[in-house]
């Protein structure tokens, strides 16, 4: 961990080298180091720092991580032609999306889409769009892993936030999303104002509307939070938007706390400063609260220790990320009475009784929230 932290820090380049240099003279083993990278989305950037700084001795343990990096960079390759296609083909059809992460973001932040670990492609779309967009992707051989009867699709629209495709090629490919995150989070993010102010990035000479600067960084913040910062590579990616973009800090601090997320932004910003040595911007607002979840949240990162998604202990942290009180009160309400495809595939209830989804729902999370692992 030292040595990937080192490889992907914010020093200077002298200190940075050195900092290398030291941590390599102990024995390293590279097959750990090759999945802690993978783990953390940073093979490709590991193996660019070490490969001007491994001896020649140990350059053996350098070609687990370019097999790694060669099947990166063809999987990278393989779904951005794939999201040019759909790109295209939803286009002649009438209908706007918004990719975000994958491909576009890899293109905005580092300029080559191999330059960024990922697996899938995310679009963002309207929600009354959503019928006749999967109709579309169905065209192309898409279908979506979720199927549910009318009744409670529409309450899924409601109540849900994205629907995973399989392809030809896999499953899980693609994800269609009409909300940032479930509705749960009770953070009010508006898609469509997220089409009002998109900007625009050219990808293969094919030009793809994106997320604006302030809306990604946002954006980027409470999906790392979601998963509780497992993943290293998003802080690298928040932390190259801040060095590469310019940012209305202003503006920005000013949306978080509307939206309610200003703690979530600020642990963000705290764990890049105390992982990657990034500095602080100007002005970055924070509390007791956010310093110390980003101390404990540190010593989960470096311990490699994850918070199961459906525990006690997950939902605890989300609220202790919510600086206002309103906002806890509606997480947990949603979290308790909001219906999903679990309830759904889990019972089948006929239409006059589709109300009793809720009974289903709160039965199903206090036996995930109460059982013995979940303390």
């Amino acid at each position: 961990m030292d040595l990937l932290l080192a490889s992907c820090g914010n020093d200077s380049d002298g200190n940075r080298t050195s900092r290398i240099q030291q941590i390599l003279q102990h024995e390293i083993d590279w097959e750990r180091l090759v999945q802690l990278a993978d783990h953390h989305g940073l093979t490709v950037l590991l193996l660019r720092r070490l490969s001007a700084e491994v001896d020649p001795r140990q350059a053996d343990g350098l070609e687990a991580l370019r097999r790694q990096d060669k099947a990166n960079a063809h999987r990278a390759l393989w779904l951005t032609l794939e999201l040019l296609n759909i790109h295209r083909h939803l286009q002649t059809r009438g209908l706007e999306v918004l990719p975000y992460k994958g491909p576009v973001l890899a293109e905005a932040l580092y300029g080559n889409v191999a330059q960024r670990q990922f697996s899938d492609l995310d679009l963002l779309v309207r929600s009354d769009e959503l019928p006749r967009i999967k109709a579309s992707l169905g065209e192309l051989g898409y279908k979506p892993g979720l199927r549910l009867a009318q009744a409670a699709e529409r309450d899924y629209v409601k109540s849900g936030y994205e629907y995973t495709f399989d392809g030809a090629r896999g499953r899980n490919l693609l994800e269609i999303k009409w909300q940032v995150l479930p509705r749960f989070y009770s953070i009010g993010f508006d898609v469509n104002e997220f089409f009002e102010r998109a900007s625009t990035v050219t990808i293969e000479g094919q030009k793809v509307r994106t997320l604006c600067d302030q809306d990604l960084m946002l954006v980027l913040c409470v999906h790392a939070a979601k998963h509780a910062w497992k993943q290293i590579s998003w802080l690298c990616d928040i932390v190259q938007l801040v060095r590469s973009h310019a940012l209305d800090w202003a503006a920005l601090r000013a949306e978080a706390e509307r939206l309610g997320i200003g703690r979530i932004v600020a642990v963000t910003f705290l764990l890049a400063h105390a992982l990657l040595g990034a500095e602080l911007p100007e002005g970055i607002w924070s509390d007791t609260k956010a310093e110390g979840l980003a101390q404990r949240i540190v010593s989960l990162i470096v311990a490699e220790e994850e918070f199961d998604p459906e525990s006690l202990a997950y939902f605890r942290l989300m609220m202790e990320l919510r600086e206002r009180r309103r906002d806890r009160i509606s997480f947990w309400w949603r979290l308790m009475a909001t219906p999903g495809a679990g309830e759904w595939s889990a019972v089948q209830l006929p239409g006059p009784l589709f109300p009793l989804y809720r009974v289903v729902r709160v039965w199903r999370l206090a036996a995930k929230l109460f059982a013995p692992h979940s303390a």
